[in-house]
């Protein structure tokens, strides 16, 4: 038995997976979980006391399932992204990890973030000759990644993730007009290496990986003629964000298919989504059941 796990720890969640290699060299999964751990609730310069305290508890506990699943520990890859590559007590919060469980964190960079989103998109959504724009919506950064069946043409990871964007625009319920205008704005700048790569590498189609995404299959998604990915029409997208963007606090709450812990980034979610929407001219959205832990896993029963 083979048991390959990856820790994935994200700016708002932190992922465990465990997983064997399944046949024709399928990902197998064994257990999975997720925990919003928040880590940059008071802001990504530095991981405040309680999201600190959350983040080791969480990791301890990661530790114990891995043991009751009898994962050898040279099998497990656990890797830290946008909030622990930006938090002044990063390192402080990797080193109290290695001495209290013996797991190692190791940072990746955004690049190497977007080739392994990529490597675990290609599994659940198989490419095609029609170019797609992949995008993994973070709490600290987004990737985007432009492909087709010959691999990446062009990837990028822009540090405006919802954590960023929600703590520095997103201060009344429900949002006022000018701070979206404001979110608007900022993110015509920011995104302007993609408009660029998508004028060079034009498609409609965008492909979504991770939290938000799931959100919207919830309550926009058709019947799912795949396993590890539904389709949804782009134009049904924005009846849904009108809804949403008017509402409070409360009223999101109250929503069947939000997860309480999204629920106050939810809007800036939307937001960015419809601006990469329009900037694209998307007419068709996947959601891939896969993304940056499956490609590690692939990566590592590879080898």
């Amino acid at each position: 038995m083979n048991r390959y796990a990856v820790i994935d720890l994200g700016t708002n969640t932190f992922h465990l997976l465990i997983a064997e290699e399944g046949p024709s060299g399928k990902i197998k999964e064994i257990f999975r979980e997720r925990r919003f751990v928040k880590l940059a609730e008071e802001g990504i310069e530095t991981i405040g006391t309680e999201p600190y305290r959350r983040g080791v508890e969480t990791i301890q506990r990661f530790r114990r399932v891995l043991a009751a699943h009898d994962v050898p520990i040279e099998q497990v890859r656990v890797f830290g992204t946008a909030a622990l590559r930006t938090a002044s007590n990063g390192p402080v919060f990797i080193r109290e990890i290695q001495e209290s469980t013996g797991i190692e964190i190791r940072l990746i960079s955004g690049e190497r973030e977007a080739e392994l989103i990529y490597k675990g998109v290609v599994l659940a959504v198989p490419p095609t000759e029609e170019r797609m724009l992949i995008m993994d919506i973070g709490g600290g950064s987004v990737e985007f990644i432009i492909a087709d069946s010959n691999g990446v043409l062009w990837a990028q990871s822009f540090p405006i993730g919802v954590a960023v964007l929600y703590k520095n625009f997103h201060r009344h319920e429900p949002i006022l007009p000018e701070e979206t205008a404001a979110i608007h704005q900022f993110l015509g700048q920011q995104l302007s290496p993609l408009l660029e790569a998508l004028q060079q590498f034009p498609t409609q189609r965008l492909v979504g990986a991770s939290g938000t995404f799931d959100v919207l299959q919830f309550f926009l998604g058709e019947d799912k003629a795949h396993l590890l990915n539904a389709t949804l029409p782009a134009e049904k997208f924005f009846p849904f964000y009108e809804e949403l963007v008017k509402m409070d606090d409360l009223q999101r709450r109250a929503m069947k298919g939000i997860p309480q812990d999204r629920v106050d980034m939810i809007v800036v979610a939307l937001i960015l989504l419809k601006v990469v929407l329009g900037m694209a001219g998307i007419r068709q959205i996947t959601v891939s059941a896969y993304a940056m832990k499956e490609g590690m896993l692939y990566e590592m029963m590879r080898k």
